[in-house]
């Protein structure tokens, strides 16, 4: 432990964040540096835990607790606050191959167990996490490295994180990596799926420069099962790992779900990214949010950079519907202990940014879409919605019940569904002819990723379903540790 009563001394900081009238008038990220002797002090107030559940990763009442990967947290907390950066870096990336993308877009859930939670606001581990990579990149620390080759190719199908993580882990056990990606840039939803306010594409860019160097190869605009074969893969590669996510975006069942104007919202979002990164906007080509009235329906992330990229846009209103309960704004032990992760209300990025700039929050809760109405031309012009209560019904389940007469008509230019992801795309499973489980997601198991194909192994979302980035980044690693053992009889990883 640094400073033995440190979390008594320091109280936590967080980095300032730009205001959000000036940030909404650009796509750059919205974090303000930290000064480096307030990241020390932060780094001192980890308590360095008997048992520290912020690094136990493991699900909790449905949802995860603590750090899937494992990070060294504790450690390099300590090293932080000893000024001792370098070996800080080190023991983050013992663990983490990629900590400038979590400590940017990973909802923290070793925060919401750590123990200083209990009673007082948790360590600031996700920031001291951005502060150690970013001060590695610039002192030049960061560097790619492979084994002798072993012989053995490898094709990973799918560039996010799970797939990047396996042809990290692979390339350093030696064996010739191609990773085959159906977009035209490398990163899966890391490059489209988050806007570049949370993510900006260069810092993805960097890391993939660094693969490149170490051998890893890349080819773009190569969709499997259309492009390329995948019995050709099966023949000419010595294993296939699937990491291409779970691409099935959940659908809106109502009346009116066709008309025009009416999106998912990665179509939305990668629209806008492709654009930006493109033209800065100047090929017109993506669904533009100006002057509209936009009703976000679904009240996750997603739905919150729906939120930040349609005020950046300049719309003309922006509401967030979510069928659920407006959560309470603080956990209630009852319900929610201590070290799971802490379900209360927080005003995330895109929520500030309506509330500066329309003067409310968007959100609105219990309510139900029941169906969509559109004009002459065959666009979106109301959508219709219900409040519910949430009743248990005959086996104490909660379901949501319509409340009479508040019944309610929107105005819609623009309807964005961001209501998740069902599992991965039927094409790729069909054509790879893959078993799947009860939630159609590729049936293999957790710590072996095997497959019923021969040689072709899976992992990520494809695998678990819609999920975390540190659950892709813990599963690639682990079925490139696992395919390393089928290569060559054991693992060196």
């Amino acid at each position: 432990m640094g400073k033995i009563n440190g979390f008594l001394e320091y109280e936590r900081k967080d980095p300032g964040k730009r205001p959000p009238e000036e940030r909404i008038k650009d796509w750059q990220e919205i974090r303000l540096p930290q000064d480096p002797e307030q990241v020390r002090l932060q780094g001192a107030r980890c308590m360095d835990c008997g048992v520290a559940f912020c690094q136990s990763g493991v699900l909790l009442n449905g949802a995860t607790s603590g750090c899937p990967l494992h990070n060294l947290i504790p450690e390099w907390n300590e090293l932080v606050h000893r000024g001792l950066w370098k070996e800080a870096y080190q023991r983050l990336v013992r663990t983490n191959p990629f900590p400038e993308f979590t400590a940017r877009v990973c909802p923290a859930p070793c925060e919401g167990a750590c123990t200083e939670g209990y009673i007082m606001e948790p360590v600031a581990i996700n920031s001291l996490e951005y502060e150690i990579v970013e001060r590695a990149f610039a002192e030049g620390w960061v560097a790619g490295k492979k084994s002798p080759d072993t012989g053995r190719k490898v094709a990973i199908v799918g560039s996010g994180p799970a797939g990047l993580s396996a042809a990290h882990y692979l390339n350093l056990a030696g064996h010739d990596v191609t990773i085959f990606e159906k977009d035209d840039r490398a990163g899966g939803l890391l490059m489209y799926g988050i806007p570049n306010i949370k993510l900006e594409k260069g810092v993805i860019e960097r890391r993939l420069d660094i693969m490149k160097a170490a051998g890893i190869t890349f080819l773009l605009n190569a969709e499997v099962g259309k492009d390329i074969s995948p019995q050709a893969l099966v023949e000419n590669y010595d294993a296939v790992l699937l990491c291409a996510g779970a691409g099935k975006a959940r659908e809106l069942e109502v009346e009116g779900r066709n008309l025009k104007g009416v999106y998912q919202a990665m179509d939305f979002l990668k629209s806008n990214t492709k654009s930006f990164l493109d033209s800065n906007f100047e090929d017109y080509k993506c669904i533009n949010a100006k002057d509209q009235d936009v009703i976000v329906i679904g009240g996750g992330d997603t739905g919150t950079d729906c939120v930040a990229t349609a005020i950046r846009h300049g719309c003309k209103s922006i509401y967030q519907f979510e069928i659920m309960p407006e959560p309470p704004a603080k956990r209630v032990e009852k319900d929610n202990p201590w070290p799971e992760w802490p379900r209360k209300l927080k005003v995330d990025y895109g929520q500030e940014e309506a509330i500066s700039r329309f003067g409310s929050d968007p959100r609105r809760y219990c309510i139900s879409t029941r169906k969509l109405t559109g004009n002459k031309k065959g666009n979106v012009k109301e959508v219709h919605t219900v409040d519910v209560a949430w009743i248990k019904d005959g086996r104490s389940r909660l379901v949501p019940q319509p409340i009479s007469d508040s019944e309610k008509v929107w105005k819609a230019d623009l309807v964005l569904l961001a209501l998740g992801f069902v599992g991965p795309e039927d094409a790729i499973m069909e054509a790879f002819k893959l078993n799947r489980d009860q939630r159609s997601n590729v049936k293999a198991e957790y710590g072996v990723f095997t497959t019923n194909t021969e040689k072709v192994f899976a992992a990520g979302d494809m695998r678990r379903g819609q999920s975390l980035v540190v659950w892709a980044i813990q599963e690639g690693k682990l079925a490139a540790r696992e395919i390393d053992k089928y290569l060559m009889g054991k693992s060196v990883l």
